[in-house]
């Protein structure tokens, strides 16, 4: 089982070179390596136990009845729930329906799992995939190995010439590039959030508050409360099958199933609840951050000033004034994977070319 999870380590791979934030990274690293496994967990069923098993009569096929089970859905009875196990039901949710369809509550979901959880770690990478293809290497073309402080004084000199000219012929020229990073956090908060109502939607109404009344049910009364996590993913289901009798009459046969990948399907949720809660609440913090940055310029120098703490106050106030927000975001990604001491000469030229730039345009204009 190990060698099916041997291919996922790509996706956690610790790697030096970034251009997106840690938060972002969550979304199409860490939380998509965990639906894939999940995926794969469900899909591997003979690690888990068979998926459904009926207790079933003699006149009715073993495989027969629990396939037919399995494609046509089960259900419990909502009202069975409240009852005492052993003394008025044999199990949770396991009644006499009495010939009553209303209090019915049918699982059609557990085939689909699976494959819920593969599309879900697809909607995750989508905004990761749509950023590499617009960032289009552009960071790593203008690091040139400058995150490597150890080379030649030659070589470095050269890069540093290089990376400068191309700092100051296209200052101002990135706002768009910034502008479809940014983009692309938000389609992350949009996804995180639709997951959440993708999957209050897939599991009839009941996800969105299945972390909250779980923590509920533990804090009740033994004798008060019904496990949330046994009503949405029972262990225990009806199923009734229907075939024709000797005489032509079609006869009813009542079954009950045990579902034991449910035991594993309410821990994947559980914990599906809580890590979209906080991603999405890092995620929305990150996108408050952004706006900030968008409408302050001088969060900007303060960040750069936090951040960077060998590039001298006044060079940073000169680039903040002189560049916009699409400069901004590509020097402190710059920042991020250069080395620091080659960083701080670079900014240190750069702050000093563009203050005499635009010192001699302002001349020129009062002139």
């Amino acid at each position: 089982m190990l060698d099916i999870f041997r291919g996922l380590k790509n996706l956690i791979k610790v790697s030096h070179f970034h251009v997106d934030s840690p938060v972002f990274r969550l979304h199409y690293s860490i939380t998509v390596m965990m639906l894939i496994a999940f995926s794969l967990i469900v899909t591997t069923r003979q690690y888990v136990g068979n998926p459904i098993d009926c207790v079933h009569t003699k006149e009715i096929p073993e495989d027969v009845l629990n396939t037919f089970c399995w494609i046509h859905s089960t259900y419990t009875l909502k009202s069975a729930f409240n009852k005492t196990v052993g003394r008025d039901v044999p199990f949770k949710g396991v009644d006499n329906s009495r010939g009553r369809t209303d209090d019915q509550k049918y699982y059609r979901y557990y085939q689909w799992v699976c494959f819920c959880l593969f599309f879900q770690a697809i909607l995750f990478y989508a905004p990761r995939w749509l950023w590499k293809n617009w960032e289009g290497g552009k960071l790593h073309a203008l690091m040139m190995d400058l995150d490597i402080g150890i080379i030649s004084e030659v070589e470095k000199k050269q890069k540093k010439k290089l990376l400068l000219e191309y700092l100051c012929d296209n200052l101002t020229y990135h706002n768009w590039w910034a502008y479809r990073y940014y983009l692309c956090e938000v389609l992350a908060l949009v996804n995180v959030i639709g997951q959440m109502f993708l999957m209050n939607r897939f599991f009839d109404g009941e996800f969105l508050t299945f972390g909250i009344d779980v923590l509920r049910f533990m804090e009740r009364d033994q004798e008060d409360r019904v496990d949330p996590m046994i009503f949405i993913f029972p262990r225990m289901t009806k199923c009734t099958f229907y075939k024709y009798g000797v005489s032509g009459e079609v006869e009813r046969h009542d079954a009950v199933c045990i579902l034991p990948l449910n035991v594993v399907n309410e821990k994947i949720y559980i914990f599906l609840w809580f890590w979209f809660l906080i991603l999405g609440i890092l995620t929305f913090g990150c996108v408050v951050y952004r706006i900030v940055i968008i409408l302050s310029p001088r969060m900007r120098v303060y960040l750069l000033r936090i951040r960077f703490r060998l590039i001298r106050s006044e060079d940073i106030r000169t680039i903040v004034r002189y560049s916009k927000l699409g400069d901004w975001f590509l020097f402190y990604m710059l920042g991020e994977n250069v080395d620091s001491v080659i960083f701080r000469d670079v900014m240190h030229e750069l702050a000093h070319r563009v203050g005499q730039y635009r010192g001699a345009r302002g001349e020129l204009t009062e002139a």
